[in-house]
């Protein structure tokens, strides 16, 4: 039985009582570019030494294919982050917490300034420090780091050093390592094949829905072109319109002050924001309410009643498609839709999820796209007959019902694989569990 002492560290807790506790200052060596060595994007060539970047860290190791490249004389300035093959990185902006070690460096090779090289001293195995850095040990010591800080995220080299985590000699630290390395793999392996299955429902899915809006019910009826390369052929009898012809409201709201509590303050008014529609069909509630003053002195806020369609602009959500089923009033950055009495609700709201590729192929923006009530306004919509839009809404409804399903207890799968990795990895690094054959 493990012998067990209270740490006194609140993201470690217990360890075992032969097991020591140090700043990563006192054990490893920490390198990042400095100030002026900083680079520019113009800087960037065809050949020369490989730039590691944030973007470049992929499942525990460097993505050598998507580096950048700069002058040799760059990296020959910077001989403090000089790369070699077994080093351990951490990214310290962007996405923060990416750790990698790198292997099979093909040329000369440096960091920009996101980041960090650990190297870690005699005693202190790399190996057993990563795991550590892919652990709840450090992200329960970030996030108490940076309780309350309400400004852009960064892991601080400074801060970075006082960092505390706990280790058993060196020997130990190995194995620990060693058999992380085999358990994590079998798991990420699993995670591997629960994503795919998740990827590939989704696609099922949109090739029903792309397939049923399309074709119809009826097999054996004619067929037309409808002049639209991403629809294809569609029935004789069906007629291709723009979506402003087929409703009876469009338009959006507002932001009223962010600063005046007077429109927020117990609000009781449902207020949609593009964030309200993320991973969801229907909305039944919203985040934030406001208040009758704020309805009051802001034209441009309407309370539409339930049901209608919310589609978001503006970035991160665009594209994304709901049914509200209370009444509300948005910001600017959604669109609501009120179909006219010649069309069905539930096929408009089918119809622009299968328009959401086509609505980010118009999309306008820089790091993240948009769309304008005109680009939906003018969005082609192909028209049955009323009848047949019911006929068709309900029978997806029925169907994407089942699909959505077996996406949900997927992704509670892998929800709990994740969970299942993060609890295994934290109970060996702090010593709670002990790898077989090997003695504290």
């Amino acid at each position: 039985m493990i012998k067990m002492w209270d740490s006194g560290i609140r993201w470690i807790g217990e360890i075992p009582k032969e097991w020591n506790l140090n700043r990563i200052k006192y054990m490893a060596t920490l390198k990042g570019r400095i100030g002026w060595q900083g680079l520019t994007a113009e800087e960037y060539q065809d050949d020369g030494a490989c730039l590691i970047t944030g973007v470049d860290f992929l499942n525990g190791g460097i993505n050598w294919n998507t580096c950048v490249h700069v002058p040799i004389k760059r990296w020959e300035e910077a001989k403090d982050i000089q790369i070699k093959d077994g080093d351990l990185l951490i990214t310290k902006d962007g996405t923060i917490g990416k750790v990698a070690i790198v292997t099979n460096m093909p040329r000369k090779t440096s960091l920009n300034s996101g980041v960090l090289r650990i190297m870690p001293l005699d005693g202190f195995s790399r190996r057993f420090l990563y795991w550590v850095l892919q652990s709840e040990e450090f992200w329960n010591w970030f996030n108490y780091r940076n309780a309350g800080n309400s400004t852009i995220i960064h892991l601080y080299q400074g801060d970075f050093a006082e960092f505390i985590y706990a280790f058993p000699e060196y020997r130990q630290q190995e194995k620990i390592a060693d058999f992380l390395d085999f358990k994590c793999a079998k798991l990420d392996k699993l995670l591997n094949v629960i994503t795919e299955q998740i990827e590939t429902l989704h696609k099922y899915r949109k090739s029903i829905i792309a397939k049923t809006l399309t074709v119809g019910l009826n097999k054996s009826v004619s067929l037309k072109d409808s002049g639209v390369n991403w629809i294809g052929k569609i029935p004789v009898h069906w007629v291709a319109k723009k979506i402003k012809y087929t409703a009876s409201y469009i338009g959006s709201g507002t932001t009223p002050l962010s600063g005046d509590i007077s429109f927020y303050e117990n609000g009781t008014i449902n207020w949609i924001q593009s964030g309200d529609l993320y991973g969801r069909s229907y909305i039944d509630d919203t985040e934030s309410k406001i208040t009758k003053l704020a309805l009051l002195q802001h034209s441009a806020l309407k309370i539409l009643n339930a049901p209608y369609i919310v589609i978001a602009m503006y970035g991160a959500s665009v594209g994304n498609v709901a049914i509200s089923k209370i009444s509300a009033c948005s910001n600017q950055a959604c669109c609501s839709i009120m179909p006219d009495n010649k069309n069905d609700l539930l096929f408009l709201y089918y119809w622009l999820v299968f328009c959401k590729d086509d609505f980010l192929a118009k999309s306008i923006g820089g790091g993240q796209p948009n769309i304008s009530q005109s680009i939906i306004k003018d969005e082609v919509f192909i028209q049955p007959p009323l009848s047949e839009q019911i006929e068709i809404g309900k029978l997806l409804n029925e169907k994407c019902r089942i699909v959505d399903s077996i996406i949900a207890k997927k992704e509670q799968q892998l929800d709990l694989v994740k969970k299942h990795k993060l609890s295994l990895i934290f109970e060996y690094i702090t010593g709670k569990k002990q790898v077989l054959g090997v003695q504290n």
